[in-house]
């Protein structure tokens, strides 16, 4: 019959061996930033480039969707002067396109920039969470999706 085994204790040998356990938890990493302790564990340095790129990724989708709104519009206004109709819309397609475009290139530049001044923060001791850029950036989107959703409610309706 195998034989029970107590994490525990394993825990607490590792505990005796290894100073600070070698085992990151939130616990121990909370308790280590709120003392002020400078933070060099690769993990926490791993972590803020899995963020940078995140925000790298969703500025190139963003770049990339912005340009197939773009590309689409003109594309629709070239085949409807091939068929001989004129085209009846005003173009916000490619303006929106283009916006999309610029706030993608941005989202990955104030990504690139808090990936920057994240690593000085936790080579310092000094991390704080970012509040205003996060919330900045959730209510662009917002507003852009619902800009686009007028607009779509608009070509409908007109058309």
């Amino acid at each position: 019959m195998p034989q029970k085994v107590n994490w525990l204790d394993i825990e607490a040998q590792y505990e005796a061996k290894v100073p600070g356990g070698g085992m990151p938890n939130s616990s121990t990493d909370d308790n280590r930033l709120a003392a002020g302790v400078s933070s060099h564990h690769p993990s926490d340095h791993l972590a803020n480039e899995r963020t940078f790129l995140a925000w790298a990724r969703t500025g190139v989708a963003i770049v990339v969707f912005g340009f197939a709104i773009g590309r689409f519009a003109i594309a629709i206004r070239q085949f409807m002067r091939y068929q001989g109709h004129e085209s009846h819309t005003a173009g916000a397609s490619v303006w929106m396109g283009t916006l999309a475009m610029v706030g993608g290139v941005a989202l990955t530049l104030a990504g690139l920039l808090r990936y920057r001044r994240t690593r000085r923060q936790l080579e310092s001791g000094t991390f704080e969470p970012a509040g205003f850029l996060v919330d900045l950036v959730g209510v662009l989107v917002a507003l852009f999706g619902l800009a686009l959703a007028c607009y779509l409610v608009y070509i409908e309706l007109h058309l």
